[in-house]
């Protein structure tokens, strides 16, 4: 095995090691925020794209000690200008201890809450509902139903999940069946409860599913679950309790 084979192999590596709370579709979302044109941050997403056998960065940033970091699939990966290595980590603020990796994160992937279109989303309410959060799920997404049930701890919140279809051939269907049951939000807890089957829709059952689709790609959101907050910020991934209590009340300030 030659080098750049080597290269490609480790980056291959550090992306499935990096995403295992999360699953990720076929097809990746379409890039619109891909470095411009001759930068040096493009040049570096050439780079990284060749060495790591295709994968094509979704963002570039010059970062710090002459670092650059590559965003993929809402992870951040450390590389040089030649790319000759890639580190999976956070980075911190010796001074500050503040973590320079989400920071980061939380600036590349911020979304607009207030545009996201709630009415295509199946609304759970518990207790006075008064924190607000948002969550993108596959109905046959196993680290989505782990969420799902951690989550059943949460108390005085609204969640708003965005039915998205991507993993399965029958991911549609059994969305497409809970969001046209009489109860959306007790069909989708049974489902990822109790992992109890919807009956089938009616044919002529419309439903929000290829719009939710196309959001969750302008988004670029690529992997089951996403989490996000009245704030903007997000998470991929079964992100545990305590760390949502925490992004909660943030989102709150």
């Amino acid at each position: 095995m030659n080098c750049l084979n080597r290269l490609a192999a480790a980056i291959a590596l550090a992306l499935a090691c990096s995403v295992a709370s999360a699953q990720t579709p076929a097809k990746p979302a379409v890039n619109k925020n891909a470095p411009v044109a001759g930068s040096p941050e493009a040049q570096v997403a050439a780079r990284f794209t060749e060495k790591s056998g295709g994968q094509k960065p979704d963002q570039v940033f010059k970062g710090r000690g002459g670092l650059y970091e590559v965003l993929i699939g809402g992870q951040i990966y450390y590389v040089d200008s030649d790319v000759s290595f890639v580190l999976a980590g956070r980075m911190f603020d010796p001074g500050t201890r503040e973590d320079l990796t989400q920071k980061r994160l939380d600036t590349a992937l911020k979304v607009d809450f207030k545009s996201l279109p709630l009415a295509q989303a199946v609304k759970t309410v518990r207790g006075d509902g008064s924190r607000v959060m948002v969550t993108f799920e596959d109905p046959n997404c196993g680290f989505c139903k782990r969420l799902w049930q951690n989550m059943a701890e949460l108390k005085n919140v609204t969640i708003y999940t965005f039915l998205y279809p991507i993993l399965s051939p029958d991911s549609m269907e059994k969305s497409k069946a809970i969001w046209c049951s009489k109860d959306r939000a007790a069909s989708w807890d049974e489902h990822m409860v109790q992992n109890k089957t919807t009956p089938a829709a009616a044919a002529d059952c419309k439903t929000p599913l290829e719009q939710n689709v196309a959001l969750g790609q302008q988004l670029g959101i690529n992997g089951t679950p996403t989490i996000v907050f009245a704030d903007g910020t997000r998470s991929a991934g079964a992100m545990p309790v305590p760390a949502i209590e925490q992004r909660l009340a943030a989102a709150k300030k």
